[in-house]
C-alpha cells in the first residue's frame, strides 16, 4: 500500500510539474513583434537618450517599485487608462515609441507594439527584454 501512494504522489508531483513547465513556457513573449523593430538594451538606451518614447504598460504596483526615467506609464489591463487615444494623447504616431514591460515573461509590451502598429506608428520598437535587463546593465531608474 506504501509504495501505490509513492507512486501516486510521484505521478502528481510529475504532472504538476509538467503543467507549470507548460504555463509558464506559454506565457514566454515573442522574439519579434510584426511591423516592430526588436530591441536589445543597448539599442533602446541609444534610442531613449536620443528622445524617443518610454511606454510602460506594466500594473501601477510594478510601475511605483521601478521604472526608466521620463517613461509614459499606461497600465495595459486598464482600459480607462490604456486605450488608442490615451496612447495618441501621450505619443505622436510618427514618433520613435518603445514598448517594454517585465522582460521574457511579461506579454504586455509585445502586445503593446501590435496595438501601436496597428494603430498607425510608423516607428514602433519592442524591447522585450525590458525593465530586468534594463536594470542589470546598470542604467538609471525611478
Amino acid at each position: 500500500m506504501r509504495t501505490s501512494y509513492k507512486t501516486l504522489f510521484a505521478g502528481l508531483m510529475v504532472s504538476g510539474f509538467m503543467a507549470l513547465s507548460s504555463g509558464a513556457m506559454a506565457a514566454t513573449s515573442p522574439e519579434t513583434v510584426a511591423g516592430a523593430t526588436t530591441v536589445d538594451t543597448e539599442k533602446a538606451k541609444a534610442l531613449w537618450q536620443d528622445g524617443a518614447a518610454m511606454l510602460d504598460t506594466r500594473k501601477d504596483s510594478d510601475w511605483e517599485a521601478a521604472h526608466i526615467p521620463e517613461a509614459i506609464h499606461l497600465d495595459r489591463k486598464n482600459p480607462a487608462k490604456y486605450n488608442e487615444a490615451a496612447v495618441a494623447a501621450e505619443i505622436d504616431k510618427d514618433e520613435a515609441v518603445i514598448s517594454y514591460c517585465n522582460g521574457h515573461s511579461c506579454l504586455r509590451s509585445a502586445k503593446t507594439a501590435a496595438d501601436l502598429v496597428k494603430w498607425g506608428y510608423t516607428k514602433v520598437y519592442y524591447y522585450r527584454d525590458g525593465l530586468p535587463a534594463w536594470m542589470s546593465a546598470g542604467n538609471s531608474i525611478e
